[in-house]
């Protein structure tokens, strides 16, 4: 299946020199993807979501200090994203025939355009994210910043090839691996109902149920499953003779990308768990738990 939204022929001639210096293969077909995800998604920080935060919360958003707002511009950017990239992603795994059709081989080394362009998009929300971890890491913490960097290379090795004249690697669970994201707007509604004053509120229950649910659904048991399968490819790959040779480098550096995110993943599904029951706690039964 083709990307709907073909790059222009100027930039993707731009995009080639660069992308042979670090054998990003298919980059130079999704640059134009890619530059104004970041360009947009940063404009959405620092205009669209001040813009629109004072108008829906007059009375709590100008007031907020300056790590809370930037938290919450962070967040409100996470919301756009991804709704965005969710749907785009499920629509091309449902209606993308040529991707469904793959075998082993086809899912290390196969390629079609429409999953290049939910991966350009995802990896120009990545970028964004790296750089607004990096400029206020006081704010977001070092856990994020790490997160940044292992999603925009995972995200980036999709467009990898051993050299310029070699197939994209994985590209096929990148897209995959983006549905992670399926979580994110419950973990962006919850962490709103508490700024507004709605902690402990029945839509919070109701909201941190589904956010258990979603996190543990999309990363925890998709993305575990999809780990597997993608280990399992990866070694086909190495040890089938005749098949065309995959740099150690890549493999290990995917592997430890990906791997590097689940273990994150289940980290803070335990971090989710604790913060979520705190905030349904009654007076009476931390009494009671400091008594004991």
């Amino acid at each position: 299946m083709r990307d709907p939204f073909p790059s222009p022929s100027f930039l993707t001639k731009a995009a080639v020199p660069l992308a042979k210096t670090l054998a990003l293969k298919t980059l130079p077909f999704h640059t134009h993807e890619i530059l104004p995800a970041f360009c947009i998604y940063e404009f959405i920080n620092r205009v669209v979501s001040p813009y629109v935060s004072t108008r829906l919360a007059p009375k709590t958003y100008p007031h907020l200090p300056r790590k809370t707002k930037i938290n919450w511009n962070v967040h409100f950017v996470s919301m756009v994203q991804s709704c965005f990239v969710n749907t785009l992603a499920l629509w091309v795994i449902y209606a993308d025939k040529e991707r469904m059709a793959m075998d082993w081989r086809e899912r290390v080394w196969g390629y079609t355009g429409a999953g290049g362009m939910v991966q350009g998009f995802a990896a120009g929300y990545f970028a964004w994210d790296l750089l607004a971890s990096i400029q206020d890491v006081d704010v977001h913490g070092w856990g994020a910043l790490f997160h940044a960097l292992s999603a925009l290379t995972v995200s980036m090795m999709g467009f990898v090839g051993r050299s310029f004249l070699l197939r994209p690697f994985v590209n096929y669970y990148g897209l995959n691996f983006i549905l992670y994201e399926l979580s994110t707007p419950f973990l962006n509604i919850h962490w709103w109902l508490d700024k507004v004053g709605m902690t402990g509120s029945t839509l919070q229950l109701v909201n941190g149920i589904t956010l258990l649910a979603t996190f543990a659904g999309s990363r925890l048991v998709w993305g575990t499953y999809q780990n597997f399968n993608m280990y399992r490819d990866i070694y086909r790959a190495i040890e089938t003779p005749g098949e065309l040779p995959v740099p150690k480098w890549l493999a290990v550096g995917y592997v430890v990308s990906t791997t590097a995110l689940s273990i994150l993943n289940f980290y803070w599904f335990g971090k989710m768990i604790q913060a979520v029951a705190k905030r349904f706690d009654t007076p009476g039964e931390n009494d009671g738990k400091k008594k004991r």
